[in-house]
C-alpha cells in the first residue's frame, strides 16, 4: 500500500483484524488482571508490556490501513478498550489514550499527518483537552506557554499536546467560533521538549501516568489544530469528530471496569467466603444471589448501551460530518450514563464483598478506587445530562456543526 493511498482491501478485513485482535486481548486478559498490582505500583505500564501491547496492534488500531494501521470500525475498538480495562483499568485507560493518537493527529494537515507516520503505525500522541496554556501567534506560528494537569502515559508517548487560549497581537484572546468563548488550539511538540512534573498521586488509575507537563517553545503552525471543531484531514468515520469517539472511548473503559467487579465478586464467592457473623457463606445467601443479579444486569445494561451508541454513532459518521456533530448531546449523554452506572455497580459489588475489599491489594478495593477516579473526569460530568435535555427541547447546545 502507498502512504497516503485510500486502501483498496476488502471490508471484512477490518473484521478480521479486529476479531483478532479482541481474541489476543481477552488471552493476555489474565496476564494483566495478574500484574495489576505491579502497574499500579509502577505508576505506569512496564516496558514489557508495553512492547506486548505493541505487537498485538493496540496501538496502531485506530490508525489507518493506508499508513500500516487496522482501522477498526468503532465498535470493536470499544471492546477491545472495555476488555483491557476488564482486566486491568490502567491499561484500558492508557491503551484509550495511545490508540487515539491518529483521530488526533487527523486534525493537523494531511502532509504533517503523514509526516508523523512515514516511520511506522505506532506513534503515540498524548496530553490535555482543557485549555490551560496561552499561544500568542507570531510568524510562522505561536509561542506557546502553559502547564496542564492529568497527561496520560506522557512518560511513554512521542509527541505531547497542550490546548491553548490563543492570543491576537494585541495579547488579548481571539473570538472562538462559540460566542462568548475564546479561540482555543491544540499544540502539538516532540516529547522531549516537555517539562514533566511527575506527582499523580491519587485515589485511583493510579498506573496512567496522568503527570503534569509543562511547555514554554515555538510550535509552528502546520503543529496545531482545533480538538473540538477541526476537519479531519484523514478520510473515513473513524476520524469523524474525533472528540465524540473519545467519550464513547472513555465508556468503554468504565464498562470494562464494571464487569470485571462482577468478576471479582463471582471469584470471591465461588471462594466459599463467609462474611462475619453470617449463618452461610456468600454463595448460599440469597441477599448475595440478588445484589449479584443486580450488579451484573447493571454491567451488561452499560455494556449494551454503549454498543448501541457506538453502532448509531459510526452510522453518522459514515453519513456526514454534520450528522455526526449533531449526535453530540446523545452521545456525552450516554457516556455520563454509563460511567455513573457502571460506578454503581462497582460500588455495589465493593459492598457486597464484606471486610476483605478494603484491603491494599485487592482488586475489588483497586476497581472501586479506579471507577471513583473516573467518575471525576469533566467528560462525564452531570452537566451532559443538561445537554440532552436541552437538544430534546429545542435549545442550543455546545457541539453545533
Amino acid at each position: 500500500m502507498v502512504m497516503g493511498v485510500p486502501t483498496t482491501e476488502p471490508p471484512n478485513m477490518t473484521l478480521d483484524a479486529g476479531a483478532k485482535l479482541l481474541q489476543a486481548v481477552r488471552e493476555l486478559a489474565p496476564t494483566l488482571t495478574a500484574r495489576s498490582a505491579e502497574i499500579e505500583k509502577a505508576g505506569e505500564l512496564p516496558e514489557d508490556l508495553v512492547a506486548l501491547l505493541k505487537d498485538l496492534g493496540c496501538y496502531r488500531m485506530f490508525v489507518p490501513r493506508s499508513h500500516g494501521g487496522l482501522e477498526l470500525d468503532l465498535v470493536t475498538g470499544l471492546e477491545v478498550l472495555a476488555e483491557l480495562a476488564r482486566a486491568d483499568a490502567s491499561t484500558g485507560w492508557t491503551m484509550m489514550i495511545t490508540s487515539e493518537s491518529p483521530q488526533l493527529f487527523s486534525l493537523l494537515p494531511r502532509e504533517e499527518f503523514d509526516a508523523l507516520y512515514a516511520n511506522g503505525p505506532d506513534i503515540t500522541g498524548g496530553g490535555a483537552f482543557n485549555a490551560q496554556g496561552l499561544a500568542m501567534q507570531v510568524d510562522g506560528g505561536y509561542r506557546v506557554t502553559g502547564r496542564w494537569n492529568f497527561a496520560s502515559n506522557c512518560r511513554r508517548t512521542d509527541w505531547l499536546f497542550g490546548n491553548c487560549v490563543v492570543l491576537g497581537p494585541d495579547g488579548q484572546p481571539r473570538p472562538g467560533p462559540v460566542e462568548g468563548l475564546p479561540e482555543t488550539r491544540a499544540m502539538v511538540v516532540p516529547a522531549r521538549d516537555v517539562r514533566i512534573e511527575e506527582h499523580w498521586d491519587v485515589l485511583g488509575m493510579r498506573g496512567t501516568g496522568s503527570h503534569d507537563i509543562l511547555i514554554d517553545t515555538f510550535v509552528p503552525q502546520q503543529r496545531t489544530f482545533d480538538i473540538f471543531t477541526g476537519q479531519p484531514a484523514v478520510p473515513g468515520p473513524c476520524y469523524m469528530v474525533p472528540v465524540l469517539h473519545y467519550a464513547l472511548h472513555i465508556g468503554a473503559v468504565a464498562a470494562g471496569i464494571a464487569q470485571g467487579a462482577v468478576d471479582d465478586l463471582l471469584v470471591l464467592a465461588r471462594s466459599g467466603k463467609r462474611r462475619l457473623y453470617a449463618r452461610t457463606s456468600l454463595i448460599d445467601s440469597p441477599v448475595f444471589r440478588n445484589r449479584l443479579g443486580r450488579a451484573e444486569t447493571g454491567a451488561r445494561a452499560a455494556h449494551d448501551t454503549l454498543r448501541r451508541m457506538g453502532e448509531v454513532f459510526w452510522e453518522a459518521c459514515k453519513h456526514s460530518p454534520q450528522a455526526a456533530f449533531a449526535m453530540a448531546p446523545q452521545v456525552s449523554a450516554t457516556l455520563a450514563w454509563v460511567a455513573e452506572t457502571a460506578a454503581e455497580v462497582v460500588t455495589a459489588c465493593y459492598h457486597a464483598g464484606g471486610g476483605t475489599t478494603v484491603r491494599d491489594g485487592t482488586s475489588l478495593q483497586r476497581r472501586f478506587r479506579d471507577i471513583h477516579t473516573l467518575t471525576q473526569h469533566a467528560a462525564v460530568a452531570e452537566g451532559w445530562f443538561t445537554q440532552e435535555g436541552s437538544a430534546l427541547l429545542g435549545f442550543p447546545v455546545l457541539f453545533e456543526a
